[in-house]
């Protein structure tokens, strides 16, 4: 699975919608759209908000690991 495919996953997951989403992470839901189908590559410090935004760690939303686990505290 991609990261695309992830973040895709992920919000169906949460039963969210793109707007919502984009919402979280200060983007307009057409990039968060885009980000989602590939057509442009979600910028680290927007794939930093989804994985506080849904709790997971990056290696989970990058496809790196198949287990959910929680954002690290700082």
């Amino acid at each position: 699975m991609s990261y695309m495919e992830r973040m895709k996953a992920l919000r169906e997951d949460f039963d969210l919608n793109q707007t919502t989403v984009a919402r979280a992470i200060h983007v307009a839901q057409t990039t968060y759209s885009d980000y989602e189908k590939g057509k442009v590559r979600i910028p680290i410090e927007y794939l930093i908000e989804l994985a506080r935004f849904y709790d997971v760690d990056l290696n989970y939303i990058a496809d790196i690991s198949k287990v959910k686990n929680k954002f690290p505290d700082k």
